[in-house]
């Protein structure tokens, strides 16, 4: 059975709903403003046969902006709400995930969740993020990401019983190339073959498979209170409490970086061989499946394990 085509003014409101709120709000006041003025305009004066036409488009296009500065205001409206109601789940989402450890979490979300909380990560980066909404589970764009004058695209795949190929990669990075983009991102909740791999190398488009955007995950969750305890405002309150003359502040432990590897987190493990013998440094927690190493600032050479 062939979908129901939507009326111009659902789709209005679906295009509405993808942006921020506020840009539907915006688009409400402003459309209800002008139209308004519109159709407040008094009734032209026929002083002759020649001002009849002009009269009758003056008094159909009144008509209009009589119905629709409140017709657009509420479609706009209502655009927005429906953007704010989701942009509200898609944050509970994303924190619910963040609590969660491991991997399950993503492959036990439908295609239209693991969308929403990629989509909040990379909000959460810094980036101005747009909804696309591809094909459903397995087609076209899904988000395009604006920050400091470039565009990046984003493809979602939450696949479960198989690899993504190099296929769906090859096609994803002609889309790229198409609309002349700096980069891009295919996230997936699995992993990627070797030739998928392969051919992305080199390429201004970055994998994610599972494991990685876990640890990408992790990693953001870990740096927010480094970034509360870094707003200045936050330091003046702080600094402005007495402070005892014996006290001592205890030692920050620094952030585990995530793997360069494998993207899982990594922990610090110390060396028991070669010249750095006794040294700490960052191992991968996913050893000896991943060998991913990271030194410590102040630790230099070789590393052997």
């Amino acid at each position: 059975m062939a979908r129901q085509k939507k009326s111009p003014v659902e789709d209005l409101i679906l295009v509405i709903s993808k942006l921020p709120w506020w840009v539907g709000i915006t688009l409400a006041l402003v459309s209800y403003l002008v139209l308004h003025a519109l159709a407040s305009r008094p009734p032209l004066h026929v002083a002759g046969p020649g001002q009849v036409g002009d009269a009758a488009v003056r008094g159909l296009a009144t008509t209009l902006a009589m119905f629709g500065q409140y017709v657009l205001s509420f479609v706009f409206g209502l655009g927005a709400l429906i953007s704010a109601f989701n942009a509200t789940n898609q944050k509970k989402l994303y924190n619910t995930v963040a609590k969660r450890p491991g991997v399950a979490a993503l492959n036990e979300m439908s295609w239209g969740d693991f969308e929403r909380l990629v989509s909040e990560y990379y909000r959460r980066k810094g980036f101005q993020v747009t909804r696309e909404g591809g094909n459903g589970p397995d087609g076209g764009i899904d988000l395009v990401l604006r920050q400091n004058g470039e565009t990046y695209l984003v493809q979602c795949k939450q696949w479960k019983a198989y690899k993504v190929g190099v296929q769906p990669v090859r096609e994803f990075y002609g889309v790229m190339a198409s609309r002349g983009v700096a980069g891009g991102y295919f996230v997936t909740s699995g992993e990627y073959t070797n030739e998928a791999v392969t051919f992305a190398q080199g390429l201004n488009v970055e994998l994610v498979d599972g494991r990685k955007l876990r640890g990408m995950i992790d990693i953001a969750q870990q740096a927010v209170p480094s970034r509360v305890a870094a707003d200045p405002r936050i330091s003046h309150i702080v600094l402005s409490v007495p402070v005892a003359a014996d006290s001592r502040k205890p030692p920050v432990a620094p952030v585990a970086p995530v793997c360069p590897k494998c993207g899982a987190e990594m922990k610090k493990r110390v060396a028991r061989q070669g010249s750095n013998a006794g040294n700490e440094f960052w191992g991968c927690t996913s050893y000896p499946k991943c060998n991913g190493i990271l030194p410590i600032a102040g630790n230099s050479g070789d590393i052997n394990t």
